[in-house]
């Protein structure tokens, strides 16, 4: 297990190959096994095999290849819709439309999907995490049908790798890990951690590409901007008040 975890490679490149019932089944199974809060449950995951339907999805992950060359997209939301229906039908009263509800489902949700993600590597298979979720909920929420107090957080591709990746580089655990209590970092602890990062060929070459000067003008700038962040945010809230929470 820890050898599964320590050489996860995000995998962008599936062979054509299906997931037989079973298996997909038994990666379901590990998922829903997961750590949870209050052993509520309170996630859903949809199975997106239909090639016209992955199609559908893909302008919500920005076109992303590996969307429609999985096997499967995986979408994993917050779900307190069966919760609320089940609370009513024995004589509850819910009180789940708020946002510190809406983040124990998510962190439920990531959970179930970590748990589905190692298991399938451990089957052989590849995976890959899509960030766009969150970015396009309200359109994925149309194209997969989610009812009130339903919200999609994270979407997983999962298949059979076509292709080997080196490991991607990782901070050290130094700059990451505090023991006790948390320990703010110097200018010398900031250098320190991302050197090794920033060495890299790899980096320099990203760089370039992108026509800017350093690593964190890349992430500034370009891939995580302050409008497109201020932009998704607004699209988010609204979708979170429009499937009832943040009441």
């Amino acid at each position: 297990m820890l050898n599964i975890l320590t050489n996860h490679r995000t995998i962008r490149k599936y062979t054509s190959e299906k997931i037989d019932e079973q298996t997909m089944t038994e990666l379901l199974d590990a998922a829903c096994r997961a750590s949870n809060t209050g052993n509520m449950q309170t996630y859903s995951i949809v199975v997106t095999t239909d090639e016209e339907k992955k199609k559908e999805l893909a302008p919500c992950h920005f076109n992303q290849g590996m969307t429609t060359q999985a096997a499967a997209a995986v979408t994993f939301c917050v779900d307190f819709n069966r919760f609320n229906k089940w609370c009513e039908q024995r004589n509850a009263v819910p009180g789940y439309d708020n946002l510190l509800s809406f983040s124990s489902g998510l962190i439920d949700a990531i959970i179930a999907a970590q748990n589905f993600c190692v298991a399938a590597e451990s089957k052989g298979l590849g995976i890959c995490y899509l960030g766009t979720t969150t970015y396009t909920a309200k359109r994925i929420i149309e194209i997969l049908n989610l009812p009130k107090f339903v919200v999609p957080v994270t979407t997983v591709t999962i298949g059979y790798p076509d292709e080997t990746p080196n490991l991607e580089n990782r901070l050290p655990l130094a700059g990451i890990v505090h023991y006790e209590t948390y320990k703010d970092y110097t200018e010398k602890d900031i250098e320190n951690i991302y050197k090794e990062k920033e060495a890299l060929e790899s980096t320099k070459q990203f760089i370039a590409e992108n026509n800017k000067e350093t690593l964190p003008q890349v992430f500034t700038d370009i891939r995580y901007n302050k409008q497109n962040n201020e932009h998704f945010s607004n699209e988010l809230l609204q979708v979170l008040k429009e499937q009832g929470f943040m009441q």
